[in-house]
């Protein structure tokens, strides 16, 4: 099983990341798309990508705007996994924009 990250290994790795933010518990960020198909488009591409590495994460739509949560359940919390799922969502959404 994976472990959760301890507050300060967290918040080096979010100093890394583009917009996240969070705990332990759970880390979170938004992206605001062109359009709403473009932000459709967006979580598309993120679901094919979690799919592939059978991490899913919470996501919250509003028009062109996204909200994109984080924790690994099993594990109670926020663990490495989360963190390349992130990398992978900002690679994503950068290349969107």
């Amino acid at each position: 099983m994976a472990e959760v990250l301890g507050a300060d290994e967290l918040r080096t790795a979010l100093a890394e990341l583009d917009g996240w933010a969070g705990d332990p518990t759970g880390i979170s960020r938004d992206a605001e798309l062109a359009s709403f198909p473009g932000a459709i488009a967006v979580v598309d591409r993120v679901a094919e990508v979690a799919e592939g590495l059978d991490h899913h994460p919470d996501i919250d739509i509003r028009w062109r705007r996204l909200r994109f949560t984080l924790s690994t359940h099993s594990a109670g919390g926020v663990t490495a996994k989360d963190l390349d799922l992130a990398r992978r969502i900002d690679a994503i959404v950068r290349d969107a924009a």
